[in-house]
């Protein structure tokens, strides 16, 4: 379970007599431990839908906030007497506006997620194309992709080909199955081998979004084909007309389609995943990006309830959770001034984990203090032991180090 790897580090004044792992002692050594899963009584697999596009003027290529959180008319540069920025979502982070490809904030969405009873995330990928900002969301897929073993959880890609005609314009290419040709074979050199992909019955996982752009069934065969191993593919639900003999079930989104009727159709397929949402309110309107599409009320946490609840009655095996973290449509789960821990803490009641929202807390606290730290090199490696304490399931000690870090500031 641990790897013999000790890092003698100096680390705050000398303090006589402490334990090695109090940041306040003179002697510290980081221990790397590795992922051990969280135990849970509800054996059903949870993958949190995941939106890897969020960027900030750092990390944007053009200097400027990304457009999901501006859409056309939000600047986050605006800042309340409150200290929220002005961003494209009725909803606002706990932690604030961010950057996917930050490492302290990969960290902190996957430790809530293990801590939560969340098995995996399924990653909205817009392609192997360098266009517009597709190359940045690749670069913060993998990011993502890069902590995923350190934490013990696993991945999927939900492939969006509404992506192709996008590229088609912007490369001059007129050959849209050469394009989607070109994202399979990267998938599958760089994500398929991986320990961390999800499989189903020995099939790596893969989703389409859609399909919106390829709707016959012949141009998926050509597609999928790419494939040594065919892999469990799945569309939408009620899309399956369009991909045919390629794939093998179906996949619950949101919508204002009775949920029921969409269950009734599991037997149907081999395969088939459920999924449930905390309900639906978008910013497009507001955010000068089109129309609104509906609104499903949060009922205060009840809406998200009801469908987990739904997916148990299905006997599901698979349920996406809808979503990590799309503010623009509001419906993520992911901690938000608005509702709180409340989404994540129904999860560990649904999941039966022993975890409580004090765990989610502390591991925002770790968020902030990463924040906080800056260039402090000792600080930042008594948090990478914190890190190796949550992932190993010892949050406990995990807890002592930040409430140390926190008191010593």
């Amino acid at each position: 379970m641990i790897r013999a790897l000790f890092l003698l580090l100096t680390i705050f004044p000398l303090l006589a007599s402490c334990k090695k792992d109090d940041p306040a002692s003179g002697e510290f050594r980081v221990t790397v431990y590795d992922p051990l899963p969280v135990e849970k009584s509800n054996n059903m697999q949870l993958f949190a839908h995941y939106m890897p596009w969020f960027e900030d003027r750092t990390t944007s290529d053009n200097g400027q906030w990304g457009w999901h959180w501006t859409m056309n008319t939000q600047n986050p540069d605006i800042v309340d007497v409150n200290g929220k920025r002005q961003i494209a979502s009725h909803f606002y982070p706990v932690i604030g506006p961010y950057a996917s490809s930050n490492a302290a904030l990969i960290e902190y969405h996957l430790l809530l997620m293990k801590y939560s009873g969340i098995d995996g995330v399924l990653i909205d990928w817009y392609g192997s194309s360098d266009v517009i900002d597709y190359g940045t969301n690749r670069r913060n897929t993998e990011a993502l992709v890069d902590m995923l073993d350190k934490v013990g959880l696993k991945f999927a890609i939900v492939y969006e080909d509404a992506t192709i005609p996008k590229v088609m314009q912007e490369t001059g290419s007129t050959d849209a199955i050469s394009l989607a040709r070109e994202d399979m074979y990267y998938i599958q050199q760089n994500y398929f081998s991986l320990s961390s992909y999800i499989k189903i019955d020995g099939k790596p996982l893969l989703l389409v979004f859609g399909p919106n752009y390829f709707s016959d069934a012949s141009d998926w065969e050509s597609i999928i084909n790419v494939f040594g191993t065919k892999p469990c593919f799945m569309p939408l639900w009620g899309h399956s007309g369009s991909t045919g003999s390629t794939s093998s079930g179906e996949y619950i989104w949101v919508d204002l389609v009775n949920i029921d009727n969409k269950y009734s159709t599991r037997d149907d397929f081999p395969d088939f995943m459920g999924g449930a949402w905390p309900g639906f309110h978008d910013f497009y309107e507001e955010g000068g990006a089109g129309n609104t599409l509906f609104t499903i009320d949060y009922q205060d946490g009840v809406t998200w309830a009801d469908l987990l609840d739904k997916a148990s009655v299905n006997a599901m095996d698979y349920l996406q959770l809808i979503t990590w973290n799309d503010f623009g449509e509001g419906t993520m789960i992911e901690p938000t001034e608005e509702y709180g821990y409340l989404f994540l803490r129904e999860l560990q009641e649904f999941t039966g984990i022993s975890y409580q929202i004090d765990d989610l807390e502390d591991i925002t606290k770790q968020y902030s203090l990463r924040k906080s730290t800056g260039t402090d090199d000792r600080a930042e490696k008594a948090l990478d032991q914190a890190f190796y304490y949550w992932v190993s399931l010892q949050n406990e000690k995990a807890r002592h180090l930040i409430d140390s870090l926190e008191n010593s500031n």
